[in-house]
């Protein structure tokens, strides 16, 4: 299929425009995601509706906590990312194309099935997820688009990388994002990730402006992003320019990929990133793949009444009604129906 925000140049080449990389791609090669291919001066999706992943998740597994809480999510991928990220851990389908000398592998689906599998399994929302769904973006948008005649939502689970031009054609339809903020250090995504930090700001303050519900993640590594400097001020980051009730997931890496040398993160390194959260104003701050830790839980911000207790990815009690507190009436900030 012909891919979207493209320009032809010169000698067959082309210049992608979906994100931040804006890869100039000469003809009969492919760009950093590795699913996009110029063939003759046109630029084709190498991956549109060919799945490699495709589940009923709970959305508390994207994680969204406060978007849907409790709700079932039908979660599809596609192979491919534009990042290199040295820790992925999804690395066998993310990045497939780069690391198996071009491979594509998946199974044909058309966006009406998806949409009809989604309600079929009980789902509320669809979420584009396991790897980069921006990378996907004109399948994405057609499953969006179909979902949303069915009053099914739309998530993104994403690395913030997209263009401005791919936020601007994904908004309408696009309900929330999960976006990883994998540190506040460009020096950070340039020897990690094989990317820049100013794009995943920039598309996390178009968002908010744009009215998804927006919610984040930070894998902590030791010794690599786990600095109490640079954690107050990705906290004040959110705090300021997202706004204090945008939540905060921390989670504890594990050694994957080409990032084997590294320990699992310590439990109360994860623990005081989140008081770090917590004392910078942030209202929601959670500590993710440590089941049964007490940041898995959302409180009220204003009396600390526990609200929603969780374990893993299950809701074991929800006490909000109607968004709001029942000790005392506080409004907790979250997308319920």
């Amino acid at each position: 299929m012909e891919a979207i925000l493209y320009q032809k140049a010169d000698d067959l080449r082309v210049s992608c425009n979906l994100c931040a990389h804006r890869c100039v791609i000469p003809n009969g090669k492919r760009g950093i995601c590795g699913v996009r291919e110029n063939r003759e001066g046109t630029l084709v999706s190498l991956v549109y509706g060919k799945l490699i992943a495709e589940h009923v998740d709970p959305i508390e597994k994207k994680p969204l906590y406060h978007f849907l809480p409790g709700s079932l999510s039908y979660s599809i991928a596609t192979v491919g990312c534009n990042f290199r990220c040295r820790f992925c851990q999804n690395a066998d389908i993310a990045q497939m194309p780069n690391d198996r000398n071009g491979i594509i592998l998946g199974e044909k689906r058309s966006a009406g099935a998806i949409v009809r599998n989604a309600i079929a399994n009980g789902c509320k929302s669809i979420a584009f997820t396991y790897t980069e769904p921006t990378v996907f973006a004109e399948f994405a948008f057609d499953v969006m688009k179909a979902g949303h005649r069915e009053e099914l939502k739309n998530v993104f689970v994403t690395n913030g990388y997209m263009s401005e031009e791919a936020l601007e054609y994904l908004a309408p339809v696009l309900d929330a994002a999960n976006v990883d903020l994998k540190a506040f250090s460009d020096a950070f995504y340039r020897k990690v990730c094989s990317a820049k930090l100013q794009p995943v700001l920039d598309t996390l303050q178009r968002m908010k402006a744009k009215g998804i519900w927006i919610e984040i993640t930070t894998l902590l590594i030791p010794g690599m992003n786990d600095d109490p400097d640079e954690l107050r001020r990705l906290a004040a980051f959110i705090r300021y320019e997202l706004g204090p009730g945008v939540p905060w997931h921390i989670s504890r890496f594990h050694p994957d990929y080409k990032m084997l040398d590294r320990a699992f993160t310590p439990v109360p390194t994860l623990q005081e990133a989140r008081r770090i959260g917590l004392a910078a104003g942030l209202h929601h701050v959670y500590t993710g793949n440590v089941p049964g830790d007490a940041g898995e839980h959302t409180y009220c911000p204003a009396c600390s009444a526990l609200l929603i207790e969780r374990m893993g990815f299950r809701i074991r009690k929800n006490r909000i009604v109607e968004r709001k507190c029942p000790e005392c009436g506080a409004t907790i900030e979250m997308v319920d129906a």
